[in-house]
C-alpha cells in the first residue's frame, strides 16, 4: 500500500474527535481520552484547547489556546476523518465555548459528548465564570448527551449541590429545560453503598445505572465515561447502549486500582 493509498484507507476508518486540554501528568484530559477510546478500539483527532501544567496534586499554569486556533483544529480534523462522533472536555474560556459551538453547528449530524470540565480534582478552576452561561445556552442544546457530576449540575443551575437522587433529578430536569437534549448525571460524588448514574431524556422516565460503590478512586474518571460513550457511539451503538457500556468501562478501571491497592496493604 503506497502513502497515497495509506492515507485514503485511514481517512475511511471512523474517528472520535476529542477536544479538550492536555495534562501533563496523563492522568486526565487529552491522554487519557485518547488512550480510553483508542483501547474500545476506535481511532482519534484532536483539537487541543488548553496546555497545562500540572502533576497529579494540583494544576500550576494553563495557557489557553486562541478560540479561532481550536475551531481550525476541529475543520481540519473533521475534513481529514470520518468522524463519527465528538468528545469535548476541558474548554477553558466563554470564546472557546462559543468557537465549538459554531463548528458544532456547521456538523450537526455528528453527535457530540460534553463532559463540562468546570474544575480540577484538586479544585483548580478550568472554566472561566463567565463561560458557563455561554457552555449552558450556547453548547449544551447541540450536544447529544452531558456528563456532569454532582458539583458541576449544581454549578450549572446555579444552585446547592443535591443531596439526594430527587434533588439532583429535579436539576437535571432544569437544564433539559434550557434546551440540553440529554443528561447523564453522574453518582460518584454522592454516598452509600451504590454508585448510581442517572439518563435524564425529555418526555422519557429517567434511566438508573447502578453499580456497587468502590473504595479505589482514580483521577480522570469523567474523562473517560465521556470518552468511552463517544467511542461506543462511534460503533453506531445507541445512546443507552453507550452509556450502560461506558459506565462498565469505568466501573472495571476502578475495580483493577481497588484490587491492586488491597493487594498493596501489609
Amino acid at each position: 500500500m503506497d502513502r497515497k493509498d495509506g492515507a485514503m484507507a485511514l481517512r475511511q476508518e471512523p474517528h472520535v474527535l476529542v477536544v479538550a486540554g492536555s495534562d501533563s501528568s496523563g492522568g486526565a484530559g487529552l491522554a487519557r481520552d485518547i488512550e480510553t477510546i483508542s483501547s474500545l478500539g476506535v481511532r482519534t483527532c484532536l483539537a487541543v484547547t488548553a496546555l497545562t501544567v500540572q502533576t497529579h496534586e494540583g494544576v500550576a499554569q494553563i495557557h489557553r489556546s486562541s478560540p479561532g486556533l481550536v475551531a481550525d483544529q476541529m475543520r481540519a480534523a473533521l475534513q481529514a476523518n470520518e468522524v463519527v462522533a465528538i468528545k469535548i472536555g476541558m474548554l477553558a474560556t466563554a470564546e472557546i465555548v462559543v468557537a465549538v459551538a459554531a463548528v458544532l453547528r456547521e456538523n450537526p449530524r455528528v453527535p457530540a459528548i460534553l463532559d463540562p470540565v468546570l474544575a480540577s480534582t484538586s479544585g483548580r478552576t478550568l472554566l472561566e465564570a463567565d463561560a458557563v452561561a455561554a457552555m449552558k445556552h450556547d453548547l449544551m442544546p447541540l450536544c447529544r448527551l452531558v456528563t456532569p457530576n454532582l458539583i458541576e449540575l449544581a454549578l450549572l443551575v446555579a444552585a446547592e449541590r443535591a443531596t439526594d437522587e430527587d434533588g439532583a433529578i429535579r436539576q437535571g430536569q432544569e437544564l433539559l429545560g434550557a434546551g440540553a437534549q440529554a443528561l447523564l448525571i453522574k453518582g460518584g460524588h454522592a454516598s452509600g453503598p451504590r454508585s448510581t448514574d442517572i439518563l435524564l431524556r425529555s418526555n422519557q422516565e429517567p434511566l438508573r445505572f447502578d453499580a456497587p460503590r468502590l473504595v479505589a478512586s482514580m483521577r480522570g474518571t469523567g474523562c473517560m465515561l465521556a470518552s468511552a460513550v463517544a467511542a461506543h457511539l462511534a460503533k453506531a451503538k445507541p445512546l443507552e447502549d453507550s452509556v450502560r457500556e461506558g459506565k462498565l468501562f469505568v466501573f472495571e478501571k476502578l475495580q483493577k486500582k481497588a484490587a491492586t491497592v488491597t493487594n498493596e496493604q501489609p
